[in-house]
């Protein structure tokens, strides 16, 4: 090694880091994934525009001592990033929409792969040779083939979470067809690489054996090993250094595997972020990826992209090779679209949200760049279709996301949304109220403790159990190498698990509905979920009383759980302390609701006319409460009874079971009307047991139970 080789590679870092950063946020800046300015900036260190400049600055600033040295780093680099792939594989993305997905993933793989291989054999005259040898004709025409039907799963993953498209249908069903699409793509690959490696069926027969062997190792015997990582994490509450490096020694090791067996190292990368553990290995996975952040993005995948991009000539294409990049980029665009509109439109998605998958499945960014990497390495890509390749890799990306505003604009992912929550509702059969149940921890039982009144409360009513759970902080410093998409995806599934469980020990209720949502804004998220829920009450915690007094789609009962848990609905008197105010004659609506389900005792303590009283409470009466009107001044709290009141007429007292806020601020009808249309002709409740049926067009959005 030459005295100046470590100088100049230290230089070059350097340069790689500074172009890779301004590209990325020049690329985020034009709303595109930062990735898209990386790949760019790489190829503009390369001859096709630094090479352009007086002198080839190129080749001084990149001499040909250094750049094994970057090649040695980029192959670290993919290394760490195929891992990553892997990691963020989960088939819980698939669960409940296995067949919708297949039916996209295979349709999207199989037209591609059929083009790519057609466009192989008419290409291979013209870029047969590479290094002065010619190319084997099958090794070019089945590359082509895998090159054209890869969908870059991380990339979509981003796209999904800044277009917060992760509960839609397109968002739901293209991350569950690129789940399956990575499995078999890169199963293809790997199967593709041993028949170009191998030339003889013999060989050809040997690596596939091998492969197989490496296979039920790694998911046989390293799969159960790793799932021990969990307990370690979180016996040391933290991923420590030493628990990291067993999955980095696991790691290359894997990699190291494949690469003697003669599949590429890349596979064996993929295959050990794949046996990771899954399962309840949330933060365990969000910690590796902000450890691998700092190595990978910064540092190693910027190496492989100058790399790359040494290696494109786009100068090289030519006004002859035009033509064929032109072929190339229709080819790509065309396949991939078609195969997973018509996988999509086969599984009775609608036009719109096929449209929508489509677009997002010809995502192919930095996965399709590791694979053309590959087929560079194994001799099969001619510099000139190497460089058409790249080109392609980068268009269809950056074509994505606006070729989606188009096809699925803002408007109609938050109408998609609100459909998909008012399909999970059940049918309408008493008055709907919303039960707010903030980040749903622990066990069921543990939940019906927490709000034994809260759910005590709502017996007789069509009851939806919304689960708020906090959106994860990604605004102070998102990764880049990465999205936690499962661990997202699977907290939704558990939260809404537990609710539909929770929601099946409700006797009483008139129907119970789970609606599931991340939410950074509980106030606006909401009053959107009880709009979509059509909900004639909001029941909150006491704990949410500020967030009840801003609430403005429907009136809010705020329950005090710290209140006599002797005192319930169904075995006492309600009493409401009327009051001339919006709030207050919206506490006798609940009031009277509470009583008809409950003890069917009404005690209302106002004063004014009694017969008014009584007449604006005759719906209820008729269906056999009894209703007694007080005057304030002759009225005697009993022990017995559970209180209902405004917020402005609950006092400083004992605390209040339920104090009701009334913000909505619409026109409002006179007190008997109310009363009549929410509780005329309401059926008695049936204490029977529920039967859930998950929403399959959104299953983490949420889910009914009805009861007969």
């Amino acid at each position: 090694m030459e005295k100046h080789t470590i100088a100049f590679l230290l230089l070059d870092v350097a340069i790689v880091i500074a172009a890779a950063r301004v590209g990325g946020m020049i690329a985020r800046a034009c709303r595109q994934p930062a990735v898209v300015g990386e790949i760019a900036a790489g190829i503009a260190l390369g001859p096709s525009l630094l090479g352009l400049l007086p002198g080839n600055p190129d080749e001084w600033l990149f001499p040909d001592d250094v750049r094994p040295l970057l090649g040695a780093l980029a192959q670290i680099g993919l290394v760490l990033f195929m891992f990553i792939v892997g990691l963020e594989l989960d088939m819980r993305l698939t669960k409940g929409r296995e067949r919708a997905a297949a039916s996209i993933s295979a349709f999207s793989i199989a037209l591609p792969f059929g083009l790519g291989a057609a466009l192989g054999l008419l290409l291979y005259p013209s870029h047969n040779m590479v290094g002065g040898m010619e190319i084997e004709r099958l090794g070019m025409v089945l590359f082509m083939g895998v090159a054209m039907s890869i969908t870059a799963f991380p990339v979509l993953a981003r796209i999904l979470t800044d277009r917060g498209m992760m509960r839609t249908v397109p968002g739901v069903f293209s991350l569950a067809a690129a789940a399956i699409d990575d499995i078999l793509a890169w199963t293809l690959l790997a199967f593709i690489i041993a028949i170009i490696q191998g030339g003889s069926p013999l060989e050809v027969a040997k690596i596939v054996g091998l492969t197989l062997v490496y296979a039920a190792v790694m998911f046989g015997v390293v799969r159960p090993l790793l799932a021990k990582l969990i307990v370690w994490r979180d016996a040391a509450g933290r991923l420590t250094p030493d628990i990291l490096a067993v999955i980095l020694i696991g790691l290359f090791l894997s990699a190291a595997a494949t690469d003697v067996i003669g599949i590429h190292q890349i596979f064996g990368a993929f295959v050990f972020g794949g046996v990771m553990p899954k399962v309840g290995a949330e933060q365990l996975h969000r910690e590796i990826l902000e450890r691998l952040e700092q190595a990978s993005v910064l540092l190693l995948l910027p190496m492989f992209f100058v790399v790359t991009g040494l290696n494109v000539d786009l100068t090289e294409i030519g006004l002859a090779g035009l033509g064929q990049l032109l072929l190339v980029l229709l080819v790509a665009i065309a396949g991939k679209f078609v195969g997973a509109y018509a996988g999509a439109r086969v599984s009775a998605i609608p036009t719109r949200q096929s449209a929508a998958i489509a677009v997002l499945m010809n995502t192919r960014g930095l996965t399709e760049l590791v694979i053309l990497a590959a087929g560079r390495e194994l001799g099969v890509l001619s510099d000139e279709l190497f460089a058409m390749l790249v080109v392609m890799a980068l268009v269809t990306t950056i074509l994505t996301e606006p070729l989606l505003r188009v096809v699925y604009p803002d408007k109609v992912v938050a109408n998609d949304i609100a459909a998909a929550e008012r399909r999970a509702l059940a049918t309408a059969t008493a008055p709907r109220v919303l039960v707010l149940i903030r980040d749903p921890v622990g066990t069921v039982a543990d939940l019906r403790a927490r709000h034994r009144r809260m759910l005590d409360c709502v017996t007789g009513f069509d009851v939806v159990l919304a689960g708020l759970l906090t959106a994860p902080d990604r605004s102070a410093r998102p990764l880049e190498v990465g999205i936690p998409v499962v661990p997202d995806f699977a907290a939704i599934a558990s939260a809404v698990e537990k609710l539909n469980e929770l929601g099946s020990s409700l006797t009483g209720a008139g129907s119970v509905s789970v609606l599931c949502r991340f939410s950074a804004d509980p106030a606006v998220d909401l009053d959107a979920m009880s709009e979509n829920a059509n909900a004639d009450i909001i029941v909150v915690d006491s704990a949410d009383l500020s967030l009840g007094g801003s609430l403005r789609s429907a009136p809010v009962a705020v329950i005090d759980e710290t209140a006599d848990a002797a005192v319930a609905p169904s075995r006492s008197t309600v009493t409401c302390v009327a009051a001339d105010s919006r709030s207050g004659r919206t506490a006798v609506l609940m009031a009277a609701g509470l009583a008809l389900f409950g003890s069917r005792s009404l005690t209302i303590v106002a004063s004014g006319s009694r017969r008014r009283w009584l007449a604006d409470l005759n719906t209820v009466a008729e269906q056999g409460v009894s209703v007694s009107i007080q005057d304030p001044r002759r009225h005697r709290d009993e022990s017995v009874s559970f209180t209902v009141a405004a917020a402005d007429e609950s006092g400083q007292g004992a605390p209040v079971p339920v104090t009701v806020v009334d913000n909505t601020g619409t026109s409002e009808e006179s007190l008997g009307d109310r009363v009549a249309d929410l509780y005329r002709s309401t059926p008695a409740a049936q204490p029977t047991p529920s039967r859930a049926a998950s929403d399959t067009s959104s299953p983490n959005i949420g889910s009914s139970s009805e009861r007969p």
